[in-house]
């Protein structure tokens, strides 16, 4: 029979793990917290992951990375999922311009974008990228945002 791996939490570690349990911003954090805090009270992999839906091999991975980097660890890093298709640095002033030139229009300015870029892309990017260059300069001025700007 093998051993059962158990990891001991000090009373901070616990804490800060309960904490990030019940306020952590995303799902996958708060599940991870909840993982690292089941495998302390000396549960097994598979049972861990039969309560949390998933497999004991990430329930052991996400242990070994607690283990190595504390807390920190159990976040997602940054790099992780799709890349954005207008990037802020570079198309920035070409998405002004063309949304200056079409104000009432925005599926004119996507096809003038999509021919001046080179990319393509649906009307649903340029809205969320629009949407998140507002919420950008609104902070840089310090204007508070509100439920319906989000």
């Amino acid at each position: 029979m093998p051993k059962i791996k158990t990891i001991r939490l000090t009373k901070e570690e616990k804490k800060e793990l309960i904490k990030g349990y019940k306020e952590g911003k995303t799902h996958a954090y708060r599940k991870r917290c909840q993982m690292i805090l089941l495998k302390a009270d000396k549960r097994k992999s598979k049972e861990v992951a039969d309560i949390l839906d998933c497999c004991e091999v990430s329930v052991n991975n996400w242990l070994k990375r607690y283990e190595a980097e504390g807390i920190h660890g159990l976040k997602t890093k940054a790099g992780r999922g799709r890349k954005s298709i207008l990037n802020t640095e570079t198309d920035i002033e070409a998405v002004k311009k063309a949304v200056q030139n079409n104000r009432q229009r925005i599926s004119l300015a996507k096809l003038e974008l999509e021919r001046e870029l080179g990319k393509e892309f649906s009307i649903r990017t340029l809205h969320r990228f629009l949407k998140n260059l507002m919420l950008v300069s609104n902070e840089l001025d310090g204007v508070p945002t509100n439920s319906l700007t989000r």
